[in-house]
């Protein structure tokens, strides 16, 4: 997903109303963004309004990221792994388009833990690695930067409330993976389920996708959904990633100048 309509608006009323002198460019017209790609699952795909209040964690990225420096392009795709995401074709439009100093973000492992079902299911030690290689391989041949994620946490308690991982052994192979090919991770695994057990199973429930009956025309029988977030989880979510990439140097503080704001679920929209 490309920046929304409303960080549009808003960066072009930021753009001063000087006019350069004839047959120039200004600096501002020179300058071209980095794009930051996310190649993922539902976790971190834009939604349609049928889907409505789900949220995917790249819809809420860009509001972290620097206007004049970064655009986003949301790849991630409901229900894909590693496997089909990359079997489908998907992955070659992000090649095509990535430039010298793009980045690419890699989160996969919700569908690649359904080893049932052959179109999707990967091995934690052998094809799960080897697919992930395929994402590090292209944007490398084409001089942008690729960036591992372990998959963002469900929302799931133990009978003490205590948060606990769902994963298996998928959030290591990633680790693993990213220490032997000397690229930057985002263990996002690791911190979403630190922030869900600060939560707590309660508080909980407002970020990720809970409604009572009625509360949502697109679920009008309620839902109880450990998995996809509302807008406020996907914020939060959003601001853990942006976070990491700063931690992990891939980012200067400076490219996330709204790492520590307030923001308003509103400003997520369909």
């Amino acid at each position: 997903m490309a920046l929304t309509r409303r960080h549009a608006a808003a960066s072009l009323a930021a753009l001063p109303l000087t006019l350069a002198a004839p047959g120039t460019a200004t600096a501002a017209a020179k300058k071209v963004r980095t794009t930051v790609y996310v190649a993922g699952d539902s976790t971190a795909a834009t939604k349609q309004p049928t889907a409505a209040p789900e949220t995917g964690w790249g819809m809420a990225l860009p509001f972290f990221l620097a206007d004049d420096r970064f655009t986003v392009a949301n790849h991630a795709v409901n229900g894909r792994s590693s496997k089909s995401f990359y079997d489908e074709g998907r992955l070659a439009p992000i090649l095509a388009a990535l430039r010298p100093g793009d980045l690419l973000l890699v989160q996969f492992g919700h569908n690649d833990e359904k080893i049932e079902d052959p179109a999707r299911g990967t091995d934690p030690q052998t094809t799960y690695p080897q697919y992930l290689r395929r994402y590090l391989d292209g944007a490398r041949e084409r001089g942008a930067r690729p960036v591992l994620l372990t998959s963002v946490e469900r929302r799931k308690f133990d009978a003490a409330g205590n948060a606990s991982p769902t994963h298996g052994a998928y959030p290591d192979a990633v680790r693993r993976l990213a220490r032997v090919e000397g690229v930057p991770l985002l263990d996002i695994q690791a911190s979403s389920i630190a922030l869900w057990q600060r939560l707590g199973p309660e508080a909980t429930q407002g970020y990720f996708n809970w409604l009572e009956p009625g509360e949502s025309p697109n679920y009008p029988a309620g839902l109880q959904d450990n998995t996809h977030f509302q807008p406020h989880g996907a914020i939060e979510v959003a601001r853990l990633v942006a976070r990491e990439l700063t931690a992990r140097r891939v980012l200067r503080p400076r490219d996330v100048p709204r790492l520590d704001a307030a923001i308003p679920d509103s400003w997520i929209s369909w």
